[in-house]
């Protein structure tokens, strides 16, 4: 993760997904190869083969912005891919990542303020805080000094392909943001062994990590199988703190149907039961 090859593999890898139709290329009869031919995406980026062997190779120098431009619409690359496209082209990245820190105790009280599920995760999926809401709803340890890590518990935990709705699809774009995350990181050791563990305990993960599949994702719908309270779908809105980039404060509000507002509030309610003394209640 995050050595000169990256590059090379990201390309071949987007090579191998266009069809030759695609691209508005003949395809004879004959054809074998997978995707496009090298000199095929050569001659749409308009570089010379050779050129092109060698940033697959990874032995090319730094490509310029017009190559980089050419060869992601050559791909076909989405906005996504292009920017992950740029980061791995960078020869100097920070050697040292910056560690993701605590969240702010101004975003911990937030939290605290919104009445639905909200949490503050970092690029590695880790949980840096959570309302009570949340909390019930993911079963999450928040006195715990070992934080979660909703990309482990998907990928390694067996009941996570029931609480998850739509399984299949967060997990490709788990894997994508943790690519993502990989490109613009490469020194940080504990995404690479997260990485790792992903890799050695799921078979998913692997497939999906070696597709070089990229995603961000900032808002959209998830849904849910809690074992109390059923179904319950959510549209989520992900928002980046600043001065933090590589933390989100993720906010989970509920469907407009009246099933999802109950269950939030049934939630919210199993919380304060919690946090009152034993007397109280």
């Amino acid at each position: 993760m995050g050595d000169r090859h990256e590059l090379a593999g990201f390309l071949r890898s987007r090579r191998g997904r266009i069809t030759p139709q695609t691209a508005g290329i003949a395809a004879g009869p004959r054809r074998r190869v997978r995707g496009l031919r090298r000199e095929e995406v050569a001659q749409l980026a308009g570089i010379s083969v050779e050129y092109y062997q060698r940033l697959e190779q990874g032995r090319a120098a730094r490509p310029s912005s017009e190559v980089l431009d050419a060869l992601a619409a050559a791909l076909r690359l989405d906005d996504v891919e292009r920017e992950h496209l740029r980061t791995l082209a960078v020869r100097e990245r920070p050697r040292r990542a910056a560690r993701p820190q605590d969240a702010r105790p101004e975003l911990v009280r937030m939290l605290d303020l919104i009445h639905t599920p909200a949490m503050v995760i970092d690029d590695r999926f880790d949980v840096l805080a959570a309302n009570a809401v949340a909390a019930r709803l993911f079963a999450l340890d928040t006195a715990s000094p070992v934080r979660a890590n909703l990309a482990r518990r998907l990928f390694l935990d067996s009941g996570s392909r029931d609480f998850y709705v739509e399984w299949a699809d967060v997990a490709a774009a788990t894997a994508g943001q943790l690519r993502v995350a990989a490109g613009l990181h490469p020194q940080d050791a504990e995404l690479a062994g997260l990485v790792r563990e992903l890799g050695d305990g799921s078979e998913t993960f692997r497939g999906l990590w070696n597709a070089r599949e990229v995603d961000v994702r900032t808002s959209g719908t998830k849904s849910f199988r809690h074992p109390a309270l059923g179904t319950i779908t959510f549209c989520y809105e992900n928002f980046v703190p600043a001065g933090d980039p590589r933390q989100r404060l993720v906010v989970l509000v509920p469907a407009a149907d009246g099933a999802a507002e109950a269950a939030v509030h049934l939630l919210a309610a199993w919380a304060r039961a919690e946090l009152r003394s034993p007397a109280e209640r």
